[in-house]
């Protein structure tokens, strides 16, 4: 019978382990450990989020039953304790910029593959316990973070992400983001600053957001809308010239307000500084702005941000950015196979046969079953 590698070894494969190893080299990530590497806590981490694990013991007892195969990785397996020190203690920073690197290569490959590609930036909340207070406490009662994501929406991936207490404003890490030239940025209310608008603007590149209800546009041209599209007016303006607190607006140049009405029905104001496009192009890209919201909904629904495994601030960023470093590799892996097409579907099939010796193209398949020999039968059974 065939032998094959266990669906974690091949996973694990899609980790660039070269430019892991002088992540942890330039962060001295293992100076002066004896117990557990950088590499042991990545692999146990990972083992935790794609098997589903719900507390730190689940890792240890699980990784334990597997310790053979675990050999086979070049990891060893961690003790409970010492797992909780190193997500303590070890810095968050290397498996953040792991994260960086394999986003990276997909938007290498992006900007190879589409001129002017589309990101849709946004933010979403997770909720943290009490005992988390020290760092994330945003209210008498209510103690969360926030992973702000730049998301590419041909790819399904996202290219950047940020981790934040909740009560950091969502434009103040969107202002820290590397601006590409050309692209074309789709966000929400989160992000009204005209300062920075004209910076993306001045940038050549493309925004598409929604206006504020109490925003004023002084129109200077009218233009003719389809009777049959679902856009009721599309007009070129100027935003208001100073604003309320700050002096003048930095973002003098001419936009454009396009008025949709959406499937629910109701009326929302699009703002561009894209005079030429059609309008119907600029409201089907503020509509695909909900895929990165079906983004954050999948990793909630199928890896573990709900519930985490440490309490401190270090802890957290690392089971995050660790959760981040999984979603590319599941989508690495769906992708170099064409049978299973539902990504939930295909991250089911990967937790139960997580530690199984089998082709991930073969996950549908039943099991090998090794051909019975009368070796495997220490008694005679001939009749006597």
């Amino acid at each position: 019978m065939q032998q094959h590698n266990s669906v974690f070894h091949d996973l694990l494969k899609h980790i660039p382990w070269h430019r892991f190893d002088a992540l942890v080299d330039e962060h001295g990530a293992d100076y002066r450990v004896r117990r557990l590497r950088t590499k042991d806590q990545l692999v146990a981490l990972l083992y935790g989020q794609l098997a589903g694990a719900a507390s730190l013991r689940d890792i240890e007892q699980a990784l334990s039953s597997h310790r053979g195969r675990l050999y086979h990785l070049g990891a060893r397996k961690p003790a409970r304790s010492t797992l909780a020190d190193a997500n303590a203690k070890r810095p968050w920073v290397v498996f953040s910029e792991l994260f960086a690197i394999m986003a990276g290569h997909a938007g290498r490959r992006v900007k190879r593959q589409l001129a002017g590609q589309v990101q849709l930036i946004d933010a979403t909340k997770v909720k943290l316990t009490g005992l988390s207070a020290d760092w994330a406490r945003f209210s008498d009662r209510f103690t969360a973070a926030k992973i702000h994501v730049v998301y590419d929406p041909h790819q399904a991936c996202p290219l950047s992400a940020a981790i934040t207490p909740e009560n950091v404003n969502d434009i103040t890490p969107a202002k820290a983001l590397e601006i590409v030239p050309g692209t074309t940025y789709v966000f929400d209310l989160a992000y009204y600053d005209y300062s920075w608008w004209a910076k993306l603007d001045a940038a050549g590149c493309r925004f598409v957001t929604r206006l504020k209800t109490n925003t004023t546009v002084s129109i200077v041209e009218e233009r003719s809308c389809r009777q049959d599209a679902n856009i009721l007016s599309d007009r070129i303006g100027h935003l208001p010239k100073r604003l309320r607190s700050c002096g003048p607006n930095p973002f003098a140049d001419p936009v454009r307000e396009i008025t949709v009405r959406i499937s629910t029905g109701k009326v929302i104001r699009l703002v561009t500084n894209d005079l030429d496009a059609p309008s119907e192009e600029i409201a089907e890209l503020y509509k695909r702005r909900w895929q990165i919201e079906l983004f954050f909904k999948w990793i909630k629904q199928n890896l573990k941000i709900k519930r985490f495994l440490g309490t401190s601030e270090n802890a957290v960023r690392i089971q995050i950015y660790i959760a981040l470093i999984a979603y590319l590799i599941l989508r690495l892996a769906k992708q170099a196979q064409k049978i299973i097409q539902s990504s939930s579907g295909f991250a089911k099939l990967i937790r139960v046969n997580l530690m199984h010796r089998r082709m991930i193209t073969q996950l549908l398949e039943p099991p090998e079953t090794p051909p019975i020999t009368t070796d495997q039968f220490p008694l005679n059974l001939t009749e006597t």
